[in-house]
This record gives C-alpha cells, sequence and structure tokens, in this order.
C-alpha cells in the first residue's frame, strides 16, 4: 500500500459514523383458517418506505423489551416476544439534518395477540398484515428480507 493510499484510507476512517444499534420487532400472527404466517408492516414516518417498528436503546430495557415497547407504541400491538434475536440488519438512518447514520438492528419476533385501537403513532402510519413474500418483497433492506424468509420457513411442516 503507498503512502498515499494510506492516508487516503486514514482520513476516510476519521469521517466515518459509528454504527448505531437499534431494536425490532418482526410482528406477526398465524392465520388459523390457513395456517399462513403473517407479517404486520408499517410504513415509516419520513419516507413512507415498508418497515417493522424499530427504536433506539432505552436504559432500563433489554433489546427484546425495546422490540416490544416499539411494536406497541409505533402499531399499537401487544403480543409474547422472543428473548433470543432472530437476526440483524443494516439500514442507514436519516436524520432530520440530512445527516445518515449507519444501523445493525437486531430483530425479535412478536407474535401478537392483540391490537389497539389507540396509541401513540396512529395516525403517523399506514399498516397491512402480508404474507411472507409480500412482506420479503416490500422492505428494501437485503438482509431483512432474508430475515423475513427465513422467519416462514419455521412455520412449514
Amino acid at each position: 500500500m503507498t503512502f498515499f493510499n494510506r492516508i487516503t484510507e486514514s482520513v476516510q476512517l476519521m469521517f466515518q459514523r459509528p454504527v448505531r444499534c437499534q431494536f425490532a420487532a418482526l410482528c406477526y400472527r398465524v392465520d388459523k383458517s390457513t395456517s399462513k404466517v403473517e407479517i404486520l408492516l408499517q410504513t415509516s414516518r419520513d419516507t413512507g418506505r415498508w418497515v417493522i417498528p424499530k427504536g433506539w436503546p432505552m436504559a432500563d430495557l433489554p433489546g427484546y423489551g425495546v422490540a416490544e415497547q416499539e411494536a406497541f407504541e409505533e402499531a399499537g400491538v401487544h403480543g409474547t416476544v422472543e428473548r433470543k434475536a432472530l437476526g440483524y440488519f443494516h439500514y442507514e438512518k436519516c436524520m432530520q439534518e440530512g445527516l445518515k447514520i449507519p444501523c445493525r438492528v437486531q430483530v425479535f419476533a412478536l407474535e401478537v395477540t392483540s391490537k389497539d385501537e389507540d396509541f401513540k403513532e396512529k395516525d403517523d402510519r399506514m399498516f397491512d398484515w402480508v404474507g411472507c413474500d409480500e412482506a420479503a418483497a416490500r422492505v428494501n433492506e437485503p438482509e431483512l428480507k432474508k430475515l423475513i424468509q427465513q422467519f416462514e420457513r419455521r412455520f412449514i411442516a
């Protein structure tokens, strides 16, 4: 490696933002009549793309607890959250100032048992229950697509 290449690499690393951690809930239900898994997707508040509930760490909650809390605040759902993560995906969070922050999102499955009619972000988003293939097609993040596809395999006999 040349001296110039080392300097260039060092400068790039100095301006690189550290990866931040978030936690998400893959909210699902199983249709009793068809035994098909459905995933709850919601639109993001800023771009309108299809996403799952996620948020920043909270001092008093473990990752799965944050995922459960975000699922209620963003989608109004309650249920049973798994304590072991399904996996993770990466994306860039666009902040209001236009700054993009790289994030690693740890995903926890949450089986939905009920949905409230009134919750914090009810009027800020659209919601849709869709099959796993449709959910994977709608989300933008390749690693999240893969997690959804792998998750569906749990239910195939």
